[in-house]
């Protein structure tokens, strides 16, 4: 999944307070996972005011590189959190420094089992026994915070725990953060992909700052289309949409060694039966589900 890359020249923004955390990361969410994420992107983050004990309301702050159907968006947030505050979403023009502050604003320290992903000025609060990624600020907008992101990297430090993956395969890599993680939890190589030329370059970038760069091998696929993802996996990570786990639920199922495991991600609630029942008809079964604000992750093997 492509979470984290600002959008390009972002000039239009789309403003909502909600009234608690809960509410903001749906519309949040369901933003990001509609629009181009190369075009748009979307934080939640609380409004502390003068008192930072209390709880304050959330905002919401979407960017959009070209102007946005403000119909579509009311949409969007009334899906996510009704009629009535969909109604109070305001829309404008934002200056580049406003896109740069948010940006900078929205990358907080997130923790996910041993996993610690962070910016370059809170390498400080590394502990020695943390899985530490370090995405540059303005190539880390969301990347972590998501919950199918933490869903995913809970997974892998859960497996890690347990087993020593030797194969790896990470689909529709983004920022690539799954894929460094997968190399720095096993130290072994992870094959990675993205149908998106920027998330690619923005991947690698992100495996070499992190001391990955020898272990992770991005290429731009769509799906396994290309041969330096086929092969046999017994770990495969694939953090994408619905609609594209079901169509590569026959390649995924056939690169999945016999004693292999599956995580997929980006998944709605409303997603999840038909996923389970796709990928049994792959001989695939369910093993464990992560919820995470509002978004399923799913562990399967055979």
């Amino acid at each position: 999944m492509l979470e984290g890359l600002p959008p390009n020249n972002a000039a239009f923004l789309m403003r909502l307070r909600c009234a608690d955390s809960t509410t903001a990361q749906r519309v949040a969410d369901i933003i990001v996972e509609t629009f181009d994420p190369a075009e748009t992107a979307a934080s939640a983050f609380e409004e502390t005011g003068d008192r930072p004990d209390v709880e304050g309301p959330w905002l919401v702050e979407a960017y959009f590189g070209t102007a946005p159907d403000e119909a579509q968006v009311r949409d969007l947030v009334s899906l996510a959190a009704g009629a009535e505050l969909a109604a109070e979403a305001e829309f404008g023009r934002v200056a580049k420094t406003d896109w740069v502050a948010a940006s900078l604003a929205g990358i907080a320290p997130v923790r996910a089992g041993r996993f610690l992903l962070h910016g370059e000025h809170d390498r400080a609060i590394v502990q020695s026994n943390d899985l530490a990624i370090e995405i540059e600020a303005a190539l880390a907008f969301g990347t972590g915070h998501h919950g199918t992101t933490r869903g995913c990297l809970i997974f892998l430090d859960a497996i890690a725990k347990r087993r020593r993956a030797r194969k790896i395969l990470d689909v529709g890599t983004g920022t690539g953060v799954l894929a460094i993680a997968a190399a720095k939890a096993f130290r072994r190589p992870v094959a990675a992909g993205d149908v998106d030329p920027v998330a690619v370059a923005t991947a690698m970038v992100n495996a070499a700052r992190n001391g990955a760069g020898s272990f992770v091998h991005i290429v731009q696929a769509r799906g396994l289309d290309h041969p330096a993802l086929r092969g046999d996996y017994d770990l495969i990570t694939a953090n994408i949409l619905a609609a594209p786990l079901r169509r590569l639920a026959p390649a995924l199922a056939k690169a999945l060694l016999p004693e292999g495991e599956i995580i997929l991600s980006g998944l709605l609630d409303r997603d999840v039966p038909g996923i389970i029942s796709t990928y049994r008809t792959q001989h695939l079964r369910l093993v464990a589900r992560l919820d995470i604000d509002g978004w399923a992750t799913l562990l399967m093997r055979r």
